[in-house]
């Protein structure tokens, strides 16, 4: 919210304004510098003829008096020179403190908005995340909202001189001479109805929908064709082997070709009109003369309108060129928008708290889209105790990750409800859920930040001392303290290169600081190597003293002590227990095991082919 009022969201009860109403809307987030930059930027095109007049003045004064300059009013010219000078300054300064003005509102604005924008995607569920690309995001925040800054900054204070410009320079002609200024406006209407009959058309606005549809789409495919390069050189690709990515650099050229192409009519027409207005001046002027009483004073005007008619392309080009820049402007707005729309999981009116942390999966069933689609979770019922260790195991794609990621509502249940305490988690507000639910993930991310500031973000509050000892307890200080600046290295830097087993233990050591009392940790030892694995389990062993602790297993042998282990088999609950009675029971749990110690027991033939 700003200091006007102003906000990126909708007033209560009134729909968001769309188009170039957005665009005026956000534009005026901050009235009075935005206000004051308009009305400097006029006063700067107002003052900007004076010398046009001046000099003007000048020479009529000199041609008049050619025959005897003894007549000549050397004091009256000096002051029309004075006069120039002082109106092309007085223009620059005017012109400067109106930029000032704009680029005062455009920053302010420029930072309310991407504050705005970048909290609301951070409140939007995973779900929303998963289903927008990175490129498609990174596009709204690196351009969109960046062209609404030079929009407000610029074209702005252009488009209040674009205005004004023609307005005043239309005035200039017809007080001159009336006839010889309605032949110079006749070509400028001429000219607006080409513009507005080309870029003010539905096919322009599609044009525009279309151009930025494949800008997000080719940010999209280039972001993953980064992630994807070590993949590409692994299996000696080139970028012409990317299909995705190069058919749509292809298709973007073609487009912005075929776009190109469809306007080239009009605006070769309003170019060719604008550019040469005397060609419609001359015939007057011819026609005129004929009848002309004073014909000094008549060449002095036919000299004038000649001349600034030449200057006459330069407003109306420019007026144009922000006009479209604004429609583009709008479009990317109206994208920002639509991810402003998107609703952010509900909070409870009024939230609770609990002071027991069992968490329960009440006949809880789930799709990723909504109804018609494939249900990945369907009436799922069971209870992770406090303080004991629950195992979620399954084939891949059983549900298992799904399951947890409800837990810190990642993601809304269709049915059922996921409780903690007894407490349905949706009627806990999102801070305090956060608060008592940890997540490891099995993907680490680490900011590009120093190692202790990677930790701290498990807890803001807590001291770097604070942050050691929970590096000391993940198994991370003996590695930390071989780095060049110890715990204050930045990670990502040059020749700074973490081990795989290295980073999941920093993730570690990020959760034993938050010390939540549920903890969901999607298998941290998956892709470590022997002696990773063993250091990554004692750190896991700490972290989970005393807590409700639910494991995503893939590594069955990791989970033959847990308390309860809860088999997931096409999103339904096949079967639970302990890791013995499961094993008797002969059922599906069973059936995991034997393929897991048989898949144990497999090597590699010397000779190719395989054998166990």
């Amino acid at each position: 919210m700003s200091k006007n009022g102003h906000s990126s969201e909708p007033k209560e009860g009134r729909p968001r304004k769309r188009g170039m109403a957005r665009l005026w809307e956000l534009a005026m987030t901050e009235r009075a510098p935005v206000i004051a930059s308009c009305v400097l930027s006029v006063l700067s095109v107002i003052v900007s003829f004076t010398p046009f007049i001046a000099i003007y003045g000048i020479i009529r004064e000199l041609v008049f008096h050619f025959a005897d300059l003894s007549t000549l009013d050397y004091a009256h010219v000096t002051r029309l020179g004075w006069l120039a000078c002082g109106g092309a300054v007085a223009a620059i300064l005017l012109n400067f403190v109106a930029l000032m003005c704009s680029h005062v509102a455009a920053f302010t604005t420029l930072y309310r908005l991407k504050l705005d924008f970048t909290r609301h995607i951070a409140s939007l569920p995973l779900g929303f995340h998963s289903k927008n690309a990175t490129g498609k995001l990174r596009k709204i925040v690196d351009e969109n909202i960046e062209k609404l800054e030079q929009f407000i900054a610029h074209q702005l204070p252009d488009l209040a001189g674009s205005f004004a410009m023609p307005a005043v320079t239309l005035a200039i002609l017809f007080w001159f001479d009336w006839r010889m200024g309605l032949a110079s406006f006749v070509p400028i209407i001429i000219s607006y109805l080409i513009q507005v009959a080309g870029f003010g058309s539905h096919m322009a606005q599609r044009f525009i929908k279309k151009y930025q549809d494949s800008l997000e789409e080719m940010n999209s495919a280039a972001v993953e064709y980064v992630r994807g390069i070590s993949v590409l050189k692994a299996f000696n690709q080139t970028i012409f082997s990317f299909r995705k990515f190069h058919e749509i650099i292809r298709n973007y050229g073609k487009y912005v070709f075929d776009y190109t192409m469809a306007f080239r009519t009009h605006m070769t027409l309003f170019l060719l009109i604008i550019n040469h207005v005397y060609l419609f001046l001359l015939p007057v002027i011819i026609l005129l003369s004929g009848s002309v009483t004073d014909y000094p004073a008549f060449a002095m005007a036919a000299v004038f309108y000649l001349v600034f008619s030449v200057s006459l392309s330069t407003p109306f080009t420019k007026l144009v060129y922000v006009s479209q820049t604004g429609m583009q402007v709008a479009d990317g707005i109206e994208r920002m928008d639509r991810v402003l729309d998107t609703p952010p999981l509900a909070e409870a009116a009024r939230p609770r708290t609990t002071g027991e942390y069992s968490v329960s999966f009440e006949n809880v069933t789930f799709t990723y889209n909504g109804e018609g689609e494939a249900v990945a979770v369907s009436d799922v019922t069971f209870t992770a105790k406090q303080g004991e260790f629950t195992a979620l195991v399954g084939p891949s794609g059983s549900g298992k990750s799904t399951l947890a990621h409800l837990i810190p509502r990642f993601y809304d249940v269709t049915g059922g409800a996921v409780k903690i305490g007894g407490v349905d988690i949706r009627e806990m507000s999102s801070d305090y859920l956060m608060s008592i639910v940890g997540f490891v993930f099995q993907e680490v991310f680490l900011f590009r930040q120093s190692i202790v500031d990677n930790i701290l973000v498990g807890n803001r509050n807590a001291s770097r001392e604070e942050a050691i000892a929970a590096a000391k307890a993940a198994q991370c200080h003996d590695f930390v303290l071989q780095l060049p600046d110890g715990y204050d290295t930045v990670v990502g830097t040059k020749n700074i290169h973490l081990s795989g087993g290295e980073r999941q233990r920093i993730v570690i050591a990020r959760a034993m600081l938050k010390n939540a009392p549920v903890l969901v940790l999607d298998e941290a030892t998956a892709f470590a190597d022997p002696e990773n694995e063993q250091k990554i389990q004692q750190a896991c062993e700490e972290l989970m003293k005393n807590k409700t602790v639910i494991i995503i297993a893939h590594r069955l042998s990791t989970v033959r002590a847990a308390d309860k282990i809860a088999v997931i088999d096409r999103g339904r609950l096949s079967e639970e227990g302990r890791h013995d009675d499961l094993i008797h029971a002969g059922g599906r749990y069973s059936r995991l095991w034997q393929q897991y110690t048989g898949a144990m027991d497999w090597t590699l033939a010397r000779k190719g082919g395989c054998r166990s």
